[in-house]
């Protein structure tokens, strides 16, 4: 049986019971919506019968947002792995394996957070299948039960999920199965090409562009039409970057300034409410995972288990915490990269003699001798240590990073001008208010100059937010920064037994599972040198 099969196989009418489940243990969105949720017998159920009403269709949708609350996603995989790929940080000397192994780049096909991270992507994509196959039914609920403008925002949500979990599949894999549909029988399912994928992506973005509601409209949370024209711009840009079209770049502008041009969004005046927990779903706020550590976190440590029982947390703070955990600490090749006197430094990390706990205590010393901790989504601010658990949002993107998308596009459209303008929007923050382009360091006479100043901005701007890695491998850079940047600053250990090849680790392998599960491929569908 086919691992992403699987999981959509559970959710069949025999086995509705399962989907009830998800729906019941689901991520509530606004703690506000608590009292909408109908308890419901699970016997009594089928995929005709469920679309009865406006709380029944809610209730779909919210389910499918429940996978990104999981281990293989933001709850715990991908902070680690794209940091760790990107050398934004390195592991302490008491780090687990896995983990370590994203920044040797020795990961295997059996890797367990790899296939949780795949199998949580795919049971998204197949609750949020799940929904769009009931588009009849939920079409056919009366307009007095459900407006049409609400039929329409929740399928819209229901394919920004989708287009979402694929975006976070095909970036990391390449050619993957593509489903569209819950199947009817157990018939494995082949790969389908990155071009099909991205049209897919595109589809469904376009669709909750239109459909989904505004920021202004919806409730916190929930996706939005900014959502989905800021995640259809970076589609648009990773292909561009790949086929070098001015036809793709433009596409990427023009769903780029439609998140720009909105009123519902503007830069926060101040950084770090972006990664503080009072101040999630700021003006900057397109989209962020949900958690809230108060709404329960009993099924934290088994939170991969098809998306059901209560995950309302992530691990990153105690894991960062440089007074606790401190699993992890940031790279000199990172911290080097910002200016002098560039404030997002000291906002991004702690350094000795920094105050914390509402400016009650003094950090005396990094631990190991290091130069700096992790500042950025830490309750430290408020605190005077970690808890296993953290209630703060996990940003997927915000406007600095619209922005800066939008300084690159202009850029390779030949429009220098406009580019500069927008980088130093970004440097122009209220507390940031660092030195307009062009700078003695970043000149900006030219599109190389340019591109430059663009990676810089986005490395120090966007630092810790599991950005830099799809930088590197959509600019096709990520070999020249590994061989020439970042190992030769590494720690000697890393130098020694790190794997880093660039004809192999802009992808990660397949789960094995996969691979012996599905019908449809075999070991030649392996990506190169796995």
């Amino acid at each position: 049986m086919v691992l992403s099969n699987f999981y959509i196989l559970k959710m069949k009418t025999p086995n509705i019971f399962y989907f009830v489940a998800s729906v019941l243990g689901m991520l509530f969105i606004n703690a506000c919506n608590a009292d909408k949720l109908q308890l419901i017998n699970p016997n009594e159920l089928t995929p005709e019968t469920f679309f009865r009403d406006e709380t029944q269709v809610q209730q779909a949708v919210n389910a499918v947002y429940i996978n990104l609350q999981s281990q293989g996603l933001f709850q715990r995989t991908i902070y680690y792995a794209m940091d760790n790929m990107s050398h934004e940080q390195y592991m302490n000397c008491c780090a687990e394996l896995d983990k370590l192994q994203y920044t040797y780049f020795t990961f295997n096909t059996t890797h367990i957070a790899i296939e949780s991270y795949w199998k949580s992507c795919y049971l998204g994509i197949n609750k949020a299948n799940f929904v769009t196959d009931n588009i009849d039914a939920i079409n056919r609920i009366p307009d007095a039960r459900l407006s049409p403008v609400r039929k329409d925002k929740f399928i819209g949500e229901a394919r920004y999920l989708r287009a979402l979990y694929y975006f976070l599949l095909v970036t990391r894999f390449g050619d993957i199965p593509l489903i569209t549909r819950l199947p009817v029988n157990e018939t494995g399912i082949p790969k389908s090409s990155v071009s099909k994928v991205w049209e897919q992506i595109e589809a469904d973005l376009t669709y909750a562009a239109e459909k989904c509601l505004s920021r202004i409209d919806e409730d916190k949370g929930r996706a939005t039409s900014g959502a989905a024209w800021a995640l259809l711009g970076k589609a648009h840009l990773f292909q561009a970057n790949a086929s070098g079209a001015q036809a793709d770049y433009e596409a990427a502008k023009e769903a780029l300034l439609e998140v720009y041009n909105s009123p519902a969004y503007s830069l926060e005046s101040r950084y770090l409410n972006n990664f503080e927990e009072e101040t999630e779903h700021g003006p900057e706020s397109i989209f962020e995972v949900e958690f809230n550590a108060a709404l329960n976190h009993d099924d934290m440590w088994s939170s991969d288990a098809e998306g059901i029982g209560y995950n309302e947390c992530t691990f990153r703070g105690r894991e960062y915490g440089l007074m606790d955990w401190y699993n992890v600490y940031p790279s000199d090749d990172l911290l080097d990269e910002f200016e002098p006197g560039d404030p997002r430094y000291r906002y991004c990390f702690y350094s000795t003699g920094d105050l914390y706990n509402n400016g009650n205590d003094t950090i005396k010393e990094i631990c190991c001798e290091q130069r700096a901790g992790w500042r950025k989504y830490q309750n430290y601010y408020k605190q005077e240590s970690e808890y296993t658990y953290s209630g703060i949002n996990m940003k997927v993107i915000r406007l600095a990073d619209v922005i800066l998308m939008l300084a690159e596009t202009e850029n390779e459209l030949g429009n220098i001008n406009e580019a500069i303008a927008y980088l130093n929007q970004v440097r122009r923050r209220a507390d940031v208010q660092m030195p307009e382009y062009p700078t003695a360091e970043y000149p900006c006479l030219n599109q190389a100059d340019i591109r430059k100043a663009v990676e810089h901005e986005r490395k120090v701007e966007l630092c810790g937010e599991q950005i830099r890695f799809n930088d590197l491998v959509r600019w096709r850079r990520l070999a020249a920064f590994m061989i020439d940047e970042a190992l030769p600053s590494a720690p000697e250990l890393i130098r020694l037994y790190s794997e880093f090849d660039p004809e192999i680790h802009y992808l990660w392998p397949i789960p094995q599972i996969e691979i012996n599960m599905n019908t449809a491929l075999t070991e030649a569908d392996q990506n190169p040198g796995y």
